[in-house]
């Protein structure tokens, strides 16, 4: 049943889901018009909402391109080629390496979001050069299941916010005339409640997608262009001048890379595991900048690695200018207490988790969605007497369940992979499934 399931989604999603450009477009018409008619916000109105908003995810989109680019030249060097050979060595059967991939993702982005993705995308890669027979459609969507989890992980928009003095909810509390609350790690993603609510769906989503795995006959081969043979970067040649010696100067390379591991290991030390988007780009970069040797290698590696980033590019700034109008407008402030209008101490939990399930679709930027929640979910829990931290992961929950139809955070891992959204949609339709069930189940229990 779940196979003729999964069968029925990938069909319709090829059929009927657009690419994830005209989909954005699609998503900022729906909420301009829909804020139209269900506020009070005018035209002019929406429309300045939407620029501002346009503005606000530049430095986000630059931040999330310089990760995917990066990532992409650290992956070319020749150390990072031998250990992702190794691992993809590992799998013997498709869906082994589809497991692999779904777990690598997974614990790589309960360390960090953008860390997962990449190395999830790279593993696919590779898998689908090692791996006779394998499904790559299905192998790339078994990965990006396992971002499922991430908020659950240290890198968590939510649970930092939660666990921070003087941040969004504390504003929140502020403007309801309530005193300042901070809830630690260990009432949010280190609670028995997240570490069981994760660790059931990275035991439980396996068995699903075995389930689903394209029969040998069904499987989408590979496309040749894609995966031929590894070749190595195309480097100038070293010629007899002053300017070519320094392109192909690996002491270059070293004293440069010496500043960036300098500034590292100084962070660390005064900071502690503090690993956030810039540092991660700092990591990825000058770790390449080391493994590549010469300054030219790290050059022509980047410019190969820049074309796959024009998706990132063009459309985080859109999700950015339909942020701009759920949140001016007050329409997604409207579908939050709409929801949440009918709970209870024990219900809150659930209905906050389907809540932002369904204004992630709009506003899929975990930090974003928060700020909408925060002042709508937190202080009716404290007054119902509510767990305000399983409340508080509840809002990162429906985040990362829908991101599993929502292709903002799928982009960077597909730009790995060389796919569209609709070659991994309909696994994804799956999980979306078993993860809301699992987590929505897990919220009401713990409540």
């Amino acid at each position: 049943m779940l196979y003729g399931l999964s069968r029925f989604f990938t069909m319709l999603v090829k059929r009927f889901l657009p690419d994830a450009y005209i989909l954005v477009i699609l998503l900022t018409l729906v909420s301009f018009i829909t804020a139209f008619i269900f506020t009070e916000s005018s035209c002019i109105d929406l429309i300045n909402a939407w620029g501002k908003g346009f503005s606000s995810l530049l430095m986000f989109t630059i931040q999330s391109a310089l990760i995917y680019t990066t990532g992409h030249a650290l992956a070319s060097t020749h150390a990072v080629r031998r250990l992702l050979d190794s691992v993809a060595g590992i799998p013997r059967t498709p869906f082994q390496a589809a497991l692999m991939t779904f777990y690598v993702t997974a614990f790589g982005s309960l360390f960090n979001w953008g860390f997962g993705l990449v190395v999830g995308g790279l593993i696919a890669r590779e898998m689908a050069r090692r791996v006779p027979n394998i499904d790559y459609g299905f192998t790339v969507a078994a990965g990006y299941s396992g971002f499922v989890v991430w908020h659950g992980g240290f890198s968590s928009a939510v649970a930092a916010d939660l666990a921070t003095s003087g941040g969004v909810l504390s504003k929140a509390l502020a403007a309801r005339g309530l005193p300042d609350m901070v809830i630690p790690f260990s009432d949010s993603i280190l609670s028995a409640s997240n570490i069981t609510i994760t660790a059931v769906m990275l035991i439980v989503l396996p068995f699903m997608l075995k389930a689903i795995h394209p029969h040998p006959d069904e499987v989408v081969p590979v496309d040749p262009a894609l995966f031929g043979e590894e070749k190595d970067l195309d480097v100038p040649p070293l010629e007899d001048s002053p300017a070519s010696r320094l392109e192909h100067s690996r002491a270059l390379s070293l004293l440069f890379s010496a500043l960036g591991f300098a500034y590292l290991g100084y962070h660390f030390w005064t900071r502690g595991m503090d690993i956030n988007l810039n540092i991660l780009i700092i990591i990825f970069m000058w770790l390449g900048i080391f493994l590549h040797g010469t300054p030219i290698r790290y050059v022509v590696a980047l410019k190969e690695a820049v074309a796959g980033a024009s998706g990132i590019i063009t459309q985080f700034p859109l999700y950015g200018g339909i942020q701009g109008i759920m949140v001016a407008s007050g329409l997604a402030s409207m579908i939050a207490s709409g929801v949440m209008s009918i709970a209870t101490a024990k219900t809150l939990p659930l209905l906050t988790f389907i809540s932002a399930g369904i204004i992630n679709i709009f506003i899929p930027s975990g930090g974003g969605q928060w700020i909408v929640q925060a002042p709508i979910s937190i202080p009716p829990a404290i007054d119902m007497g509510a767990n305000v931290g399983l409340t508080g992961m509840a809002v990162a929950y429906g985040d990362q369940w829908t991101n599993m139809i929502q292709p903002f955070w799928a982009l960077p891992m597909l730009a790995i992979a060389g796919l569209g959204i609709r070659d991994i949609m309909g696994p994804c339709v799956m999980t979306l499934i078993f993860s809301g069930i699992i987590m929505g189940a897990g919220l009401y229990f713990f409540a």
